[in-house]
């Protein structure tokens, strides 16, 4: 493992980050941009939902991406029995003391790992929304603050499947990013094969970073700089999801932020101190999708979310200022951390 000294350099943290990449990829075989995501909202300060079929590997992502980082890991089997004090703690009464004790739930942990999110009841999906949001759990009117850095990495299978309860909006809007892993390659399964085949890798997976290392991360992201440019065309993109004919929900000024702090590590992840708007524009589907809701005619002309959201990427204006312009504005306001 490697830790750092105040005056960490960026390269020297973007070095850290491809140590985690990679050791991700040994188990994750095929799926980079998929990985690429996972470690954006890490460092992003954000929290991740893998939505696909049954058998695709959406816990072994959640667990490589946990068991890759010296973090504490909790993992919590969503089931229709599961209670909300399951999650977040529960007072109980100490006899010896004659005094209720607090007892924490699986949410106090650096990584939590949430196994098929949708097969719990609403109440208890809801017993997540503090946590993700205010990085807090209240319980009997007294509040416990959670470790740091906090993400909850969730699973779920598609809502057609039986025996699963859709996300509520609020709690899909504290997801940072939506991610699909899909069927692999031929090449990739024949090499599933080989490496899953005798042993599951997660096994000999070893922390590669601290947690130590990650906040270091996350505070050069919070550092690196947008120009006002970039800026406003983030708040078109969103806000044309708001007036678009085909939603009848658009993406909340919190899809706004969430979407600027992922530009933000993707620009720290190659190595810059500036966000460009390819930064922005690589993560508009995965940040905004899931948070609209195409309307009942846009449903019954088959068109998902996923499409319209492309099509407003495509038709709003993208800035034209070169790409020195980026890198001056860099210069004249230098970040802190850098």
């Amino acid at each position: 493992m490697t830790t750092y000294d105040e005056q960490t350099s960026l390269s020297d943290l973007t070095s850290t980050a491809d140590e985690v990449r990679r050791s991700m990829e040994s188990v994750i075989e095929g799926k980079p941009e998929v990985v690429r995501l996972a470690l954006t909202v890490l460092l992003a300060e954000g929290h991740l939902l893998i939505e696909d079929v049954p058998g695709v590997g959406k816990t072994m992502l959640a667990k490589a991406l946990a068991r890759s980082v010296d973090c504490s890991v909790r993992r919590i089997q969503f089931t229709p029995d599961l209670l909300p004090s399951d999650i977040t703690g529960v007072s109980v009464y100490d006899q010896q003391r004659k005094d209720f004790e607090f007892k924490p739930g699986a949410v106090f942990a650096q990584i939590v790992i949430g196994d098929e999110i949708n097969r719990a009841s609403p109440k208890t999906q809801s017993a997540l929304l503090e946590s993700m949001e205010e990085r807090q759990v209240t319980v009997d009117g007294h509040t416990y603050p959670l470790p740091d850095p906090f993400m909850v990495v969730a699973t779920q299978n598609p809502v057609e499947m039986e025996g699963t309860y859709p996300l509520p909006e609020a709690q899909r809007d504290r997801f940072m990013v939506r991610v699909s892993i899909g069927y692999p390659s031929a090449a990739a399964e024949l090499e599933m094969l080989d490496v899953h085949g005798g042993a599951s890798p997660l096994e000999d997976l070893q922390p590669v970073a601290h947690a130590h290392d990650i906040a270091k991360l996350i505070e050069a992201v919070r550092g690196v700089h947008v120009a006002e440019s970039v800026r406003r065309y983030a708040v078109e993109l969103v806000s044309a999801t708001r007036n678009h004919p085909e939603l009848r929900l658009g993406a909340s000024p919190r899809a706004t932020l969430q979407l600027l702090r992922a530009s933000k590590a993707t620009a720290a992840l190659a190595g810059r101190g500036y966000a460009l708007p390819d930064d922005v524009q690589s993560l508009v589907v995965p940040v905004l999708a899931h948070r609209v809701l195409p309307t009942a005619q846009a449903q019954l002309n088959r068109r998902s979310a996923e499409q319209i959201v492309t099509e407003i990427l495509q038709r709003t204006p993208v800035p034209d200022t070169g790409a020195h312009a980026w890198r001056d504005s860099y210069g004249q306001q230098q970040p802190r951390g850098f």
